[in-house]
């Protein structure tokens, strides 16, 4: 079986991905004649994920599109921490199957359970990826994308009461075609949607969002928490890049 990949750039999600769970809706973005233009809302999401040093939630990923086979759906928990220059993340997806990304700062490891191997990178690896730059707050959204207004077809009513901005990368290289943002009243992320050159789309909806519950944890805590040692017989795969 194909392993169920985070997907691409977005990481494990393409960057962005420090979202959140707003639980109070904004009645007034659906009226307000006048909304703050993408670039305003924009900024103020960039002010308020550098703010945190932690960042926990749930997730639901879906992905879809013609090259991406039957459409799979994938769910499980992340986090995120950064503290001075040492910046780490861990996303556990519980299905389809078990999958544990991981990275300490210096090497991130991929363990797919189903096909017993583990493949272990540099930590620079990871650190290109918009996502992971973004959680971890040395991504500036403003230096790596064109910040617009939603696409017509892209806004649902059942997100009506959100702001959403649309992303798009300003690198010529870049794979992805565009990322659609959910933001709630709280500047908080509550859903992503990125769609790569292909026309694949990575949808990623979070909720039970926590900011700093890592605050006073001790090295040996975060050291455990940031770590994965595979099960006995686990392939373990290297690669320089």
């Amino acid at each position: 079986m194909k392993p169920f990949h985070p997907s691409c750039h977005i990481v494990l999600l393409a960057f962005l991905l420090l979202v959140l769970l707003s639980a109070q809706p904004v009645p007034a973005w659906a009226v307000d004649n006048f909304p703050d233009p993408p670039g305003t809302v924009a900024a103020r999401l960039q002010e308020r994920y550098d703010a945190m040093r932690s960042l926990s939630f749930s997730f639901v990923q879906s992905t879809s599109g013609q090259l991406a086979g039957r459409p799979r759906e994938g769910s499980g928990r992340a986090v995120f921490l950064k503290t001075g220059t040492s910046k780490r993340m861990r996303w556990d997806y519980d299905s389809p199957e078990r999958q544990v990304l991981v990275s300490d700062g210096t090497t991130f490891s991929m363990y797919f359970e189903n096909l017993q191997q583990m493949i272990v990178s540099p930590a620079k690896v990871i650190e290109e990826d918009m996502t992971y730059s973004f959680f971890t707050g040395s991504g500036r959204l403003a230096d790596e994308f064109a910040i617009l207004g939603p696409n017509k077809n892209i806004v649902d009513t059942e997100y009506r009461d959100l702001r959403v901005i649309q992303l798009v990368p300003k690198s010529a290289e870049s794979q992805v075609q565009d990322i659609h943002l959910w933001i709630g009243p709280d500047s908080l992320i509550q859903r992503i949607e990125i769609r790569d050159q292909f026309d694949t789309r990575t949808v990623l909806t979070l909720s039970h969002i926590e900011e700093n519950t890592l605050d006073g944890k001790d090295e040996q805590a975060l050291s455990t928490l940031f770590s994965f040692s595979p099960p006995e017989g686990t392939e373990i795969i290297h690669q320089d890049e």
